[in-house]
């Protein structure tokens, strides 16, 4: 179990690249196999994973390519940790919206159709009504009580701890150094102490 924690507090950059990863791969499939449209809150809330994968990428590539043997930079998880704070507080917000504990602003009212090609292009001449983005009040998917919104709180909260708790870890979280011959040999022979 330790060795587990000692692992992925040293190499959490990764760790945390894959979960982005997997986020924005479940969000693009409820669109493209599902059929739900994101709202402009969903958007930016998929933006804050995408901003994950540009730190958690480079500081993971950076610890490979100069075969950091204690890991993944701590500034990095710190940065990953206030970038997944800023989903939480998106996605809570979401979530209030949706509870309707708070009014949500105009940009997440309700659009008056699905964008296609033609309309984009007669918006791009400048020739077509604009279109919106769906109501971000309303609650187009549920688990268990949850919406999307709501769960993406609660992945979000977890990243961040441990994000901060990486950013904290102990040194005997990073990986041991190896004895060096000569320095932790016992002195033998005339220099030995007697």
């Amino acid at each position: 179990m330790i060795d587990a924690y000692r692992l992925l507090t040293r190499w959490w950059t990764a760790f945390a690249l894959a979960a982005s990863l997997a986020m924005l791969a479940a969000a693009h499939a409820f669109q493209r196999f599902g059929g739900l449209e994101p709202c402009n809150l969903c958007l930016k809330q998929r933006e804050v994973y995408w901003g994950a994968v540009a730190v958690a990428g480079v500081a993971t590539l950076w610890a490979v390519v100069s075969r950091a043997s204690r890991g993944t930079p701590r500034v990095a998880a710190f940065l990953l940790g206030a970038i997944f704070i800023t989903g939480f507080a998106t996605s809570v917000f979401h979530m209030g919206g949706e509870l309707k504990w708070w009014a949500l602003p105009a940009s997440c009212a309700a659009a008056s159709g699905p964008a296609d090609l033609s309309a984009l292009t007669a918006l791009a001449l400048g020739e077509g009504p604009t279109t919106v983005a769906p109501s971000c009040g309303d609650v187009a998917w549920s688990f268990l009580g949850l919406s999307m919104a709501g769960w993406n709180a609660l992945v979000s909260a977890g990243l961040a701890v441990f994000s901060l708790i990486s950013a904290k870890r102990p040194k005997d979280a990073r990986a041991p150094k190896e004895a060096k011959p000569g320095r932790d040999a016992k002195p033998t022979g005339a220099g030995a102490a007697e």
